[in-house]
């Protein structure tokens, strides 16, 4: 663990929560989810000026992790020099766009999903359980649309005050981490601001957001993007664990 081993919880009036990869491990769906999705899209683009080397998971933490989902298809496209048209969220997932590789690797999370269901982190649950007996504020901030879905599936659903996934930033206009509009608007439906409520993220993009929001705490969760790069984003604490901090 980096920074203080303890959290006192009771200086802070909200705690705004990232999904997948905090309380549940989606994020390792996603990452297969979108693995699969550009592996299959590089191996038939056949532009010689364009890199086409496999997809691999540094690619995955760089630029797709923690974002709206045409944001990571848009910012991985273009660290390969890759350009497409931008296309419609109604594009078909067979679709050359980048709307249309969105949603290929949303049908390929929700395959995955139904398929294998998800359990919630046990240390992550031990947290929200010694939240919930302080009667604090809950919410979740996702990018992805499908955080409802995974909330009913991982038993967790009724614990929060607000889910602003990615169909409320879509709604309502809010840009998408790593700008810090939808931790600041789930602040705002806690009842609280930025600098009295903690955000708990293992994301780059995510922790960026914590931290240009001027949030009172901003956690990170290592679950692979490493400790120092997540310190160097902003994160004043970094766990492994959510246990450490129950």
């Amino acid at each position: 663990m980096s920074g203080s081993n303890t959290v006192a919880w009771r200086d802070h009036d909200a705690v705004l929560f990232d999904l997948d990869g905090v309380l549940t491990p989606t994020a390792e769906v996603h990452m297969r989810a979108w693995a699969e999705m550009f592996g299959a899209f590089l191996a038939e683009w056949d532009d010689p000026t364009a890199d086409t080397s496999p997809y691999s998971d540094a690619d995955y933490f760089a630029h797709v992790d923690g974002k709206p989902r045409y944001d990571g298809v848009r910012d991985f496209l273009a660290s390969r020099g890759i350009r497409l048209p931008e296309g419609d969220q109604s594009d078909p997932p067979d679709a050359r766009s980048v709307c249309g590789l969105g949603n290929r690797k949303n049908d390929a999370f929700n395959v995955v999903l139904a398929r294998d269901g998800v359990e919630p982190y046990p240390g992550s649950v031990e947290l929200l359980d010694l939240l919930r007996e302080q009667g604090m504020p809950l919410a979740v901030v996702s990018s992805s649309v499908n955080a409802p879905a995974v909330l009913e599936a991982a038993g967790l659903a009724g614990r929060f005050v607000t889910v602003v996934d990615g169909r409320v930033a879509t709604s309502l206009r809010l840009a998408g981490k790593p700008a810090p509009d939808t931790f600041v608007h789930a602040a705002k439906e806690c009842g609280t601001t930025p600098a009295r409520s903690a955000v708990v993220e293992d994301a780059v993009s995510g922790v960026r957001a914590g931290a240009a929001g001027g949030f009172g705490l901003v956690i990170g969760v290592d679950r692979g993007a490493g400790a120092d790069v997540l310190t160097a984003a902003g994160a004043h604490v970094v766990v492994t664990d959510l246990r450490e901090l129950a």
